[in-house]
């Protein structure tokens, strides 16, 4: 046995696999930029399942900047799950520093996005033309009634769901907010290691 408490299975690579073994976590230690990755990782793939849920389980459609509000997600999960992986095969610091900056920052930007979306629920400022907008064009009259019929128009400045009084786009805010929280806390305590 080996002073670090591993069996080791060659002597004559002794050398080698002692200085190539990763030590391991004592009971108190942790990666901060692993914990980080994968809590902002479960978070967007929460978020996203619970997206998917509201739209296909309980048929409350997405407006224009509710998708747009989904890209951020979208970009989260996989760089979350690829700087966990680089985590626990020891990438170098910077690299991990970075990635967790850019998801910090992916995140802030959507709560910008969610806070902007939430002011036009609430009527604080006018929302994008093409969802908040007065209908400006509707097409040729004779096809009018059969459009009329088949598109339903998903207004941005009109919530259709509200939990404890706030809209799915104000939880959005709280949700980025604590993602850019926690990757920020990550790439911090990454970057001190």
């Amino acid at each position: 046995m080996s002073p670090g408490g591993y069996e080791q299975s060659n002597p004559e690579n002794a050398a080698v696999t002692a200085s190539t073994t990763l030590k391991p976590v004592s009971p108190g230690h942790f990666d901060p930029a692993l914990l980080a990755a994968a809590v902002v990782g479960l978070i967007a793939a929460a978020t996203l399942a619970g997206a998917w849920f509201f739209q296909l389980v309980l048929a409350i459609q997405p407006c224009p900047l509710c998708l747009e509000q989904r890209y951020a997600f979208y970009l989260q999960l996989p760089l979350a799950v690829l700087l966990a992986i680089a985590a626990i095969r020891r990438a170098p610091r910077a690299l991990l520093v970075a990635g967790l900056a850019v998801l910090a920052l992916a995140a802030l930007g959507n709560a910008g996005l969610a806070a902007y979306h939430a002011g036009v629920e609430w009527r604080f400022w006018p929302g994008p033309t093409d969802c908040s907008g007065p209908v400006v064009s509707l097409g040729s009259a004779g096809s009018l009634l059969e459009r009329l019929n088949t598109v339903k128009v998903i207004r941005c400045d009109e919530v259709q769901f509200r939990f404890l009084g706030v809209s799915l786009a104000g939880y959005n805010v709280l949700i980025s907010l604590a993602m850019a929280a926690i990757a920020g806390w990550g790439a911090a305590k990454t970057a001190k290691a």
